[in-house]
């Protein structure tokens, strides 16, 4: 009992530390130039998103039953 209320307010101290202000750079400092060729610099946000090589879609392919591998003439042995 104690530790599910230890481990709840745990939790809940956790959740609480998170900021929800824009982002901003430090004092004295600034975003980086903008890429060559954009027209106008990127803002905080824009330079989060991830570009869709950084964090490709994933594809789900269930199996519903097994299948024989084919062969793959890549799997050697080690020398």
């Amino acid at each position: 009992m104690m530790r599910t209320v230890l481990l709840l307010g745990l939790g809940l101290a956790l959740a609480a530390c998170g900021s929800r202000t824009e982002l901003t750079p430090p004092e004295g400092a600034s975003l980086p130039v903008a890429p060559y060729g954009a027209p106008d610099q990127p803002t905080s946000e824009e330079l989060l998103e991830l570009s869709t090589l950084a964090a490709p879609e994933r594809s789900v392919e269930l199996r519903r039953r097994s299948e024989e591998r084919e062969d793959d003439p890549f799997d050697l042995p080690p020398e």
